[in-house]
């Protein structure tokens, strides 16, 4: 193998230059998007040709259980880990030198492994791509400090900020309440900056020791790797100062819960302009025909974009959560937001999107829907220009639900792939399954004595 550090990135080798690298982390999202792969000394890595996990990883469920495998027979062959030189990052919280370095999954005839998560974006995007386009999106990422919650049978509390006192909610854009746990958001800026990695700005969200941090908008798998980071990074700072970090869409009862906000544009590859506006800055019908795929399969991906029984929670009136399908122009209550731009930037916001969700799925599935919509050119709803929060909508509010409109649209599963949507399934019911044999306090406490 040629030297290996020739192809790294350039906050890479800033981080590593005249230091011994001592280890290797080598990752693969599975379909949580929680990283999973093995960590081996750096002088290994330079010399090993090739690196293996067994395809099972993408059967395991949150719970660490493992769902029925839909293909037969489970034999658990080992799939080809191909590093992406590209993706290597520092993990600065380590003691030692140590890097990280997302791999694509292969068969061992060198062909995609159809159910990564990684694979399933490229796949989209590989759908644009023989159209002669390219999406362009812009993620937001929601999240919350809370204090550290040793018993899962007690609710989730805000973190003690520095004036000794806990987080307040309803702060939202508030400095000060940013200031209150200032030593997290350093560290956030401080692991960032090591990584390679550009935040576009961090306010305060509404809920209590609610964060937002913004992203520059560019290539979707690049951004998806960098939310796949971002998440374990920001874990790390929280532990260093007594707290946690939870991406979960809905940790605290009575708070807002944690979006993924997803904005969309599509560049034409041959000329470099974006498909939505013409020559003269209006709006085209490849952008009504975006929004409106967006509104006739979002319905299917929302098993994709609130993947747990938690996800639901945030999909309720009055906490600043979009309920339905509906675009407007610059209007928050719409589930697909247009916001205020020029020409060049002209966007759509997909707002249903839960931080819970694993980024590259969550970015295919949105993408998908757009996909359909250029395809298939219809033509969308009529605008909303006033409060859409009290608009009845066909989407699901539970992750059954999802599911079985997920299965109902065969065009947005063939996007996706259908063994991928197949696997995601039994993995989904299986953690539905374990979720409805858990008997919950509310149930204890409202029914033990009164029914």
């Amino acid at each position: 193998m040629t030297n290996w550090t020739e192809h790294l990135p350039d906050a890479a080798t800033t981080y590593i230059a005249g230091r011994r690298l001592d280890e290797v982390e080598c990752i693969i999202a599975d379909i949580a998007g929680v990283a999973r792969g093995k960590a081996m000394p750096a002088s290994k890595f330079a010399t090993q040709a090739n690196y293996y996990l067994p395809n099972s990883i993408f059967l395991q469920t949150i719970t660490g259980e493992w769902a029925d495998n839909p293909g037969g027979q489970f034999t658990e062959p080992d799939m080809v880990l191909v590093p992406d030189y590209s993706t290597t990052t520092a993990a600065p919280w380590t003691a030692d030198v140590t890097v990280q370095v997302i791999h694509d999954a292969q068969d061992q005839a060198g062909n995609p492994i159809p159910i990564a998560p990684r694979n399933v974006l490229k796949r989209v995007l590989a759908l644009y791509a023989a159209k002669g386009w390219a999406p362009v999106v812009a993620p937001e990422m929601e999240f919350f400090l809370t204090a550290r919650n040793l018993d899962p049978n007690m609710p989730v509390l805000p973190p003690m900020g520095r004036s000794g006192r806990r987080a307040a909610g309803k702060q939202a854009y508030s400095m000060s309440a940013v200031d209150e746990y200032g030593k997290v958001i350093d560290d956030i800026y401080d692991f960032a900056e090591a990584q390679g990695l550009e935040i576009d700005g961090i306010l305060q969200e509404g809920g209590a020791g609610q964060v937002e941090i913004n992203l520059a908008h560019g290539d979707p798998v690049r951004l998806a790797d960098e939310i796949f980071f971002f998440k374990r990074l920001i874990r790390e700072a929280a532990l260093r100062h007594d707290c946690f970090a939870t991406f979960m869409a809905k940790p605290i009862e009575g708070e807002p819960g944690s979006a993924m906000h997803i904005h969309h544009s599509v560049v034409d590859i041959a000329t470099g302009k974006n498909i939505f506006s013409a020559p003269d800055g209006s709006e085209t019908e490849a952008f009504m025909h975006f929004i409106a795929g967006m509104q006739n399969h979002l319905p299917g991906a929302v098993a994709l974009l609130a993947p747990y029984v938690n996800s639901y929670r945030r999909y309720v009136p009055d906490f600043a959560a979009p309920i339905n399908l509906e675009w407007g122009r610059d209007n928050r209550t719409t589930g697909l937001r247009v916001p205020i731009s020029g020409a060049e930037g002209r966007r759509v916001e997909n707002r249903l999107a839960g931080m819970d969700c694993n980024p590259y799925l969550g970015i295919a599935a949105s993408l998908a829907c757009g996909y359909l919509g250029l395809i298939e050119a219809t033509k969308p709803r009529a605008e909303c220009t006033g409060d859409a929060y009290n608009i009845e909508t066909d989407l699901p509010y539970t992750l059954n639900d999802a599911l079985d409109l997920l299965e109902e649209d065969p065009a947005l599963q063939e996007v996706l792939g259908e063994e991928f949507c197949k696997v995601y399934d039994s993995v989904k019911r299986n953690e539905y399954k374990e979720f409805q044999q858990v008997i919950s306090p509310w149930e204890r406490e409202h029914l033990l004595l009164n029914v």
